[in-house]
């Protein structure tokens, strides 16, 4: 028996403003016949080949703690200094710097709602550890 994912589901105070944020964040879009719209409590954004999918659904609950799940973010096409001042530049904040001295680690920064993500050093900077899987 075997399972895939269907979807990333994050709780919001405001799923559309969320789901745009992301979408502009990632270069995903929303479902041309079912946009996203103001007021919609469930708004989905997807990848550009429709196979990854971001859900954020709308909920009173204040976010008080660390997420117990975040994204890792590779940039693929810039370093993760200008991806980091682009996502800073969209409304997220920084909240960690784990860069090392050989260029690996990451820099934490938070989404407009406080949701954790991690942008870790560019595919232009390094090889793929994960290479041997692509078939």
């Amino acid at each position: 028996m075997a399972l895939r994912i269907s979807h990333l589901t994050f709780d919001a105070h405001d799923a559309n403003a969320q789901a745009h944020w992301w979408a502009e964040a990632l270069g995903w879009s929303e479902d041309p016949e079912d946009p996203n719209l103001p007021g919609h409590e469930e708004c989905m954004i997807f990848a550009p080949d429709g196979r990854q999918r971001l859900l954020f659904i709308e909920v009173g609950d204040d976010k008080v703690v660390k997420n117990r799940l975040h994204l890792d973010l590779v940039p693929t096409d810039v370093s993760r200094e200008a991806e980091v001042e682009r996502l800073v530049a969209l409304g997220a904040t920084q909240v960690g710097d784990h860069r090392r001295e050989d260029g690996s680690g990451w820099i934490t920064l938070a989404d407009p709602e406080g949701n954790e993500l991690c942008v870790l050093r560019s595919e232009l900077d390094r090889p793929d550890p994960y290479a041997h899987l692509v078939h």
